[in-house]
């Protein structure tokens, strides 16, 4: 199994999310792996570490998803793999519920979120996001 951390969904992931149109709620699973150092695209000198400017960034996101009815569901530190192997793990693990597509789409077109989106790129080496819906099988 191939796992590549990536900061930006490549066009086919972006095609199959604005396609889709569903009311159903969405539970985002974010991956979160920090770089050691923040690296802002501008140049500029910071003293923080990744962990630290993506904070920046998710007190933010908070906001913006609080204005379209969603909210962070959980938000934990990895400790440790248990099962299974992976090269490298994740730093935090970050569930985001939005109530439906429409509402994401929406929180991802707010002014707020472009302002605030230099922090996620300094913080982040990478990670994966994962969208799932509550199953009826559980």
């Amino acid at each position: 199994m191939l796992v590549k951390n990536a900061l930006m969904p490549d066009s086919s992931q972006v095609a199959g999310f604005v396609t889709e149109n569903d009311s159903d709620t969405i539970y985002m699973v974010n991956m979160l792996k920090y770089r050691d150092r923040a690296e802002y695209a501008d140049g500029r000198k910071s003293n923080l570490t990744g962990r630290e400017a993506y904070r920046l960034y998710a007190e933010g996101v908070r906001g913006c998803l609080e204005k379209v009815g969603g909210g962070v569901h959980f938000a934990g530190e990895v400790r440790r793999l248990v099962i299974g192997e992976v090269g490298e793990l994740w730093d935090d693990i970050v569930i985001a519920v939005y109530p439906n597509r429409a509402a994401m789409l929406q929180m991802m077109q707010l002014p707020e979120m472009a302002e605030i989106g230099e922090h996620r790129s300094a913080g982040l080496a990478g990670q994966l996001n994962i969208e799932t819906v509550m199953s009826p099988d559980f």
